[in-house]
């Protein structure tokens, strides 16, 4: 066995046996509980005699693991923009039809 660390949560760590990269989500000193999630999102409960058995190193954040997140997000605020101007649009057509309509009576009554 290499290295001993002990479990911080948000940080990254790879088991080098398995050769996997895992995220710390959580960590519970009274049951003794690891939470990790796994690069391909996966997430597991482990003990921490489990874990102080793991041959593990620290680990860089994945690339592409933040930006999926922030996609996401970026996503969601366009469809809420698109909704406001859809809004907006169907506002602004009504004020349309509503100056045409005063266009109109203005023009009946020029002929009187």
């Amino acid at each position: 066995m290499g290295r001993d660390y002990d479990p911080v949560q948000g940080k990254w760590y790879q088991d080098l046996e398995e050769n996997e990269v895992f995220l710390v989500l959580s960590v519970d000193p009274d049951e003794e509980i690891v939470e990790l999630q796994y690069e391909n999102g996966d997430i597991e409960e482990i003990d921490l005699d489990t874990w102080h058995e793991l041959d593990l190193e620290h680990a860089q954040e994945p690339e592409g693991w933040a930006s999926d997140d922030d996609d996401d997000e970026e996503e969601e605020d366009e469809e809420e923009l698109d909704d406001e101007d859809d809004d907006w649009d169907e506002d602004d057509d009504d004020w349309d039809d509503d100056e045409d309509e005063d266009l109109d009576d203005e023009d009946d009554y020029s002929d009187r």
